[in-house]
Order: structure tokens, then C-alpha cells, then sequence
């Protein structure tokens, strides 16, 4: 495997396996993803050993409900910048990352806007704040535009691995 950021890594039928299996659930113990693809604990420990030093696995995150803690309202915000200058951009980006609310965060093109954000707040009053008290007073910020998300149809984390 190369381990370079800037190389395609290439990986073989028993990496996509175990990269499959550790996306839909990255708390298997090595030994039952060791189960799981046909390999004795050891070289499975190796390969995803190898794995995260190609930096192909980032880490391991637990996925929570936002409902049941009470975060209800999730919002698409496309923003407008005054200027399109590097320095105005990584201003924007650099607060932002700052906002827990933030979930994700875009720089797009073939739009009006210039970014898309998904925030999780609980509620609209909450989202009020967050827009009027912190997205708004972000230097550069020209436009906003919000879209409430009425219902979470698909919400996937798993990469497509079929092309690899």
C-alpha cells in the first residue's frame, strides 16, 4: 500500500471487506472482523493497522440519533461571500469549524452560493440565535439562504466501495 496523501491507494478484496465491514460497524473487536473476512486476528490487527497509516481509515466515530437528544431541526444553509478571495474564504471556513452546530461544510460551485452548511439545532428558536448571533456577523457573509429538512430519507456515512 502506498502512504502517501497525495497517490491513489490501492487495495485488494480483503481490505475493501474489512473497510465494508468497519463502516457499517466500527465497533467490531478484531476479532470478529478477523471472523468476519477469513483472517486470523494477527494479520487482520495488520492490514487495518495498515490500513489507518495509509490514511485511508480516518477513525472510528459512534453515530448518535439526533432526536432522542433532542435536535430536532436540522438546517441546509447556503451562504453568499462579498468577496471571492482566498483570505475571505479560509476567514469564513476557520469560524465556522468552530460551531459545533455545523455537522457540514461545503465550498460549491454552479450556485448562487459559495457554501453549504448542514447545522443540527434543537429547535427554531435555537436556529434564530445560531444565524442571527453567529453565522451573520461572520465577515464576508453577503446572503443567506435556509431549507429545513422535513425528513432524513437517506443519511449515509458509508462510502461506495463496489468501484474500487
Amino acid at each position: 500500500m502506498a502512504k502517501t496523501d497525495s497517490e491513489l491507494v490501492r487495495i485488494d478484496r480483503i481490505d475493501r471487506q474489512i473497510l465494508e465491514h468497519l463502516q457499517k460497524d466500527g465497533g467490531l473487536t478484531n476479532q470478529q472482523l478477523a471472523e468476519r473476512v477469513g483472517l486470523s486476528p494477527s494479520p487482520c490487527s495488520r492490514r487495518v493497522k495498515a490500513l489507518e497509516e495509509a490514511g485511508i481509515i480516518l477513525g472510528r466515530k459512534t453515530l448518535l440519533e439526533r432526536r432522542k437528544l433532542g435536535l430536532s431541526l436540522t438546517v441546509i444553509l447556503q451562504i453568499g461571500m462579498d468577496r471571492h478571495t482566498p483570505e475571505r474564504f479560509q476567514e469564513f471556513e476557520d469560524q465556522v469549524a468552530t460551531y459545533p452546530e455545523v455537522q457540514e461544510l461545503y465550498l460549491i460551485t454552479g450556485q448562487q452560493a459559495d457554501y453549504i452548511l448542514k447545522v443540527v439545532v434543537p429547535d427554531m428558536e435555537h436556529y434564530q440565535q445560531f444565524l442571527l448571533n453567529k453565522i451573520t456577523r461572520i465577515t464576508g457573509v453577503s446572503g443567506v439562504h435556509s431549507s429545513f429538512v422535513m425528513r432524513r430519507v437517506i443519511d449515509n456515512t458509508e462510502l461506495p466501495l463496489k468501484y474500487l
